[in-house]
């Protein structure tokens, strides 16, 4: 189970997912995210990220220049998140190889895993970056393939039965792991990375 934790911004957070368990962390450059971090944040994680995928995140930013900013930083991929077009995932690939594509049922109905030509697609819930829990049974699994990751309104206490109910590849929480918008809780940290990790082993 490949478990992926995003919104970070201090380093001794990243550094504590790293250590409990995260395949992947995420870094928000958004400006209108309560998320959002400064060129200096996004340097700080990166600093102290070893042996993880590291994400760019972005959501508005023009494709290209975004790969170029994930390419300068270090990031290992960029995750394009909302209504980028096709085009626009071939522009962001020609500058780095990796990227991951993150939207909901709500805006691609007939979602298909791999149709941006991404390496891994995160299906969200409908109001990216709420928090809110939506229907997991809108979701048709069988298009989605293995290499997709479950987003939107994930918690410690939920995901092991999201993980029991739709079986994704991995998952992926920001403010379910939160003490208040923006602020990361350490515990809650490990104890949704372990909550995964069990799910995982009792479905398999």
């Amino acid at each position: 189970m490949y478990v992926k934790i995003c919104g970070l911004r201090d380093p001794a957070h990243a550094e504590h997912a790293i250590a409990c368990g995260a395949d992947a962390i995420g870094v928000v450059m958004s400006p209108r995210s309560s998320r959002h971090a400064t060129l200096t944040e996004a340097a700080a994680v990166l600093a102290v990220a070893s042996g993880v995928d590291t994400a760019l995140v972005v959501n508005r930013m023009d494709a290209a220049e975004a790969a170029r900013l994930a390419t300068e930083l270090g990031f290992d991929v960029l995750q394009l998140h909302g209504t980028y077009t096709v085009a626009d995932f071939a522009a962001a690939r020609r500058i780095i190889p990796r990227v991951w594509r993150a939207t909901s049922i709500a805006d691609d109905p007939e979602l298909r895993a791999g149709e941006r030509g991404e390496e891994r697609l995160l299906v969200d819930g409908a109001i990216p970056g709420s928090g809110k829990p939506w229907d997991l049974t809108s979701l048709d699994t069988h298009r989605l393939g293995t290499e997709w990751l479950l987003a939107g309104g994930l918690d410690p206490e939920n995901v092991a039965a999201a993980i029991t109910a739709t079986a994704p590849g991995g998952v992926d929480v920001s403010s379910g792991v939160e003490s208040a918008p923006g602020v990361k809780d350490p515990e809650r940290i490990a104890q949704f990375i372990s909550a995964a990790r069990q799910a995982h082993i009792t479905i398999q």
